[in-house]
Order: C-alpha cells, then structure tokens, then sequence
C-alpha cells in the first residue's frame, strides 16, 4: 500500500494529547478508521480516551481500555467503536468481535492494528506513539500516516495545526460545537476568553449532474469560506450582528471568528419561540431589507465576493430533491411525465419571485443559526452566524425562514403576528410597498422552500447517514400545508394531494 501523508509532532503532556485528538476530531467522522500503534504504555488508549471524551463532549466520561473486553462502542455524537487487538492472534477472530466487517457508520479506534494487519482497510490513518522521556514523565511523538483516502485528512490535520500554532490557539483548550448538515465542523476555543474555530474545506456537495455542475454550484451554495468571510464584513459595516474574523486562512479553509456565545431565541422543552427575541428577529430583517445591498463585496485587498442570483434554475434544482429522494421514500417513483408537469408548473409560479426587487438572501435565518446578544441593543441583539450561502433574491425568503422555522414549532398565530410586524415596518419606510403582493411572494417561498426541505432532508439521511432530520418532516409538511392554502397556489395545492405523499403515510 502507497503511504500518502505523513508527519510527525512532540506531545509534552496528557494536555497536548487531548488537544491533538480533539484538532483530529474535527476532521474525521463515521466511516473513518483510525488505528493507534506503538509499545505498552506509549499512550494508545489516553489518546483513545481523549478523542471519545471531545466528541461525546463529557471530561468525565468512562472510557476502560478495551484489553479485555476487545471492543467497547459508545453512541455520542455518533458511533464509535474503541477496540484493541492485542490479545488476537488471527485476522479471522475479528469476525468473532464484530470487527469484520467493521460496523458501518462507525468510527474506529484500533489500538494494536498490526496483530490483524491484513484485515484493515485501504482508507485509515495511523498514529503511531513512542515514549520520549527526555522531554518529561508523559511526553511523547506522534506520527500520522495517512493511507489512501485518509491522506487528505493528515493534510488537513498539518494545516490545521499550523493555522492554529500561527495563530496563536495552539494553547486553547478545545470545546466541541455541534456541526450542521454541512461539511463544516466548529470548536470553541478556550484562551483568554473564548472564540469559533471554523474548519470549512473546498468542496462540492455532491457530483456534477446539474448539467455539469454540482449540486452545490447549481443552487449555489458555497464551496469555500469565502463567502462566508465576505459576508460577515459586509453585515458588520452596515451595522448588523455577524462575527468578527479574528484569523483566517482563505485557502485552507481555516477561521476563528469572535464568539456570540450560547444564548438562542428558543426556550423550553420542546422548543418554543421567545416572542421578544423573534420580533427582533423580523425587525432585522426589515431593516436590512429596506437598505440599498451592493452586489460585489470586498473580500482582500486584491480580490472580491460576486453574490450569486438566488435565480428560477436554483429554486428548480432545490425542489427537485422531493421528487429524486423524499417521494422515492414514500414509495412513489415519479414518471418522467409527472416531473415535466412539476417543472412546467413551477417555472411558471416562479416567474413572479424572479422579477421581484432583490435583497440579500441570508437562506438559513432560523433559530439554530442566531443567537441572542443581550449586551447589546435593539436589532444589534440578534447575532447572525450562518450566511455563507447567501444569495441575490426576494426579500420573503428570509422571512420564511424564521417564520417557518424548520427545527421548531412556529405557531400560526405567531407566524401571522411576525408577518404584519414585518409589513408594517416595510410601509412605514417606504409607502409603495405592496403587502398583497409581499403576501403572495412570501407564499410561494414558503412552498418553494418546504418543497426543497422534504427532500433535503430524506437525502441527508439515505446518502448522508443523518437520520435525525427525518423527524422535522411532519413539520415542515404544516408549513407546506399553510403556504398551499394561498389562492394564487390553487392548482399546487390540488397537485400535491393528488401526488406527494405526507410524512409517515
């Protein structure tokens, strides 16, 4: 086998260990094979230890080394499998184990990986450990050695270190965060204070099928940090709540941002709206939405962020994921016929928000991704932290999105309240504005976005193992439900009782 990475770093103590492993945590996930070589004593399981704790974000979680039980799984943030193989004598006894095949899903910690050497698979990194006394009582090396697939993450994990060493949290104690249903990971670092670490790398989600595009490219999502970065100095200089960017490597994909900290605008169990807090909210909104946005950023001195039209090909592609994934779900294939009628009838419908004044689209406005500054004041309390997708698009479909919360309930009498809230704002500041015609457009957003919600989140558990999201369905389906009452989406409404199956049916 072709050894692709490799690198090697001195551990001082226990301290260094957990926070090596909790930089590699951020990196890898289920599916990913990790193995820990090196003589009795060298560390393997404190190294084991310390990864299981950061990702199941518990210091004093009990973590046994697994010499006699063989393996030992645990299911936080996902599973994990802790095994050590020195006690086997043959690559076969692993099948005995549950090792052989590996659980899928899991992620592997294998301690003594060269007794089953030839029944490991091709994709794995090794981190081999070695006492270095000289140093002190616990230092040791660390060696990585990426193998096939996982030599990008040893790439990755120099980087990382590097940016971190560079800027100087190389000292921070790291705190899990948890991730979203992106390729993005976070922790939260602790040093003097607190701040974001953001690992964001380059790339696509999914293949190239959009007439020649990805996914991603085709409805255009970010693919880099860019945006991200250009955006946030966008909202901060017009006088909004985004996180500062303390450091950044634009290549690597690497920032540590300023740290809005943990309050929300939800409360309770089950989540529930702080009615304070989303009047903030829609009130942000208005006020971004009634100021004149440029379509170019700033990004360095030497170069710019172009914002992408939230255009009809977009929004096509976007709902098409009910038909490719949530209907299949439901056991319905869609004819060819029945997805020409879907697009025919939605490319008409979308005409109208296409020829709409265009705003900022932040796209993800809902509660997961504010937080409540109470420091702060007036609409400066509502701290924004997810908006690297933004797009050029109609003003409603943010305000869908936090009205039409995806992850909480949103009571329809609410929704109503927050949605004249939002309309009387806009008039007071400018008395052409239409509220019929805001009305109409905030409707059909609702049925674009919902649409594209069902099958987004069918995907993000059959192709990405996130099976969590499958409970939002029903949700999201009584939103589509109140949007498909508007008269202008009539025949949708017919359309979709007669083809589209409700969650669970």
């Amino acid at each position: 086998m072709t050894v692709s990475a490799t690198f090697s770093l001195a551990l001082a103590n226990e301290t260094a260990t957990a926070q090596l492993m909790a930089d590699l945590a951020l990196l890898v996930g289920p599916g990913d094979v990790i193995t820990l070589s090196g003589d009795l004593g060298a560390g393997k399981t404190s190294a084991a230890r310390a990864m299981i704790r950061y990702l199941a974000s518990d210091e004093t979680l009990e973590v046994p080394s697994p010499t006699f039980t063989l393996a030992q799984s645990y299911d936080q943030p996902f599973p994990i499998v802790h095994a050590d193989l020195y006690r086997i004598n043959d690559a076969s006894e692993l099948e005995e184990i549950g090792l052989s095949p590996l659980p899928e899903g899991a992620l592997a910690l294998i301690e003594w990986p060269e007794r089953a050497a030839d029944a490991l698979p091709d994709d794995r990194i090794d981190i081999a450990f070695s006492h270095r006394p000289a140093l002190g009582s616990s230092a040791r090396a660390a060696e990585f050695t990426g193998y096939g697939k996982a030599a990008a993450q040893v790439e990755r994990l120099k980087a990382l270190r590097q940016f971190l060493e560079t800027s100087g949290f190389m000292g921070a104690q790291r705190e899990r965060m948890p991730g979203d249903a992106s390729t993005r990971s976070y922790a939260r670092l602790h040093l003097d204070g607190t701040a974001i670490l953001m690992n964001s790398p380059k790339r696509p989600d999914g293949p190239a099928i959009y007439d020649g595009k990805s996914y991603s490219a085709a409805v255009h999502l970010a693919e880099d940090v860019k945006p991200f970065v250009a955006i946030a100095n966008g909202l901060r200089e017009r006088g909004f709540s985004a996180p500062a960017i303390r450091h950044q490597d634009l290549d690597a994909g690497f920032l540590i941002t300023e740290d809005f900290g943990h309050a929300g605008i939800v409360e309770g169990d089950p989540p529930q709206p702080i009615v304070e807090r989303y009047e903030a909210a829609t009130d942000m909104l208005a006020a971004l939405h009634r100021e004149p946005l440029p379509d170019i950023l700033l990004l360095t001195l030497q170069s710019t962020h172009a914002i992408p039209v939230f255009d009809t090909e977009a929004w096509l592609v976007e709902m098409g994921l009910m038909l490719e994934w949530y209907m299949p779900d439901r056991g319905v294939e869609p004819s060819q016929e029945l997805r020409d009628e879907f697009v025919a009838m939605w490319r008409e419908l979308l005409k109208k928000p296409a020829a709409a004044p265009r705003t900022w689209v932040i796209r993800d406005f809902h509660s997961p991704n504010i937080i409540w500054l109470d420091d702060r004041s007036g609409i400066l309390r509502v701290g924004i932290i997810d908006f690297q997708d933004a797009v050029l698009g109609p003003a409603a479909y943010d305000l869908v999105s936090l009205l039409q919360d995806a992850r909480i309930d949103v009571p329809e009498a609410l929704e109503l309240t927050l949605l004249t809230r939002y309309i009387k704002a806009r008039r007071l500041a400018d008395s052409n504005f239409d509220p019929a015609g805001f009305a109409e457009l905030y409707a059909i957003m609702s049925a674009q976005r919902n649409t594209r919600l069902l099958g987004t989140f069918a995907r993000l558990n059959r192709r990405d193992g996130k099976p969590q999201y499958l409970r939002h369905q029903p949700r999201i389906w009584t939103y589509l439900t109140r949007s498909l009452a508007h008269p202008a989406l009539a025949d949708f409404r017919e359309w979709y009782a007669a083809n589209v199956p409700p969650p669970g049916s």
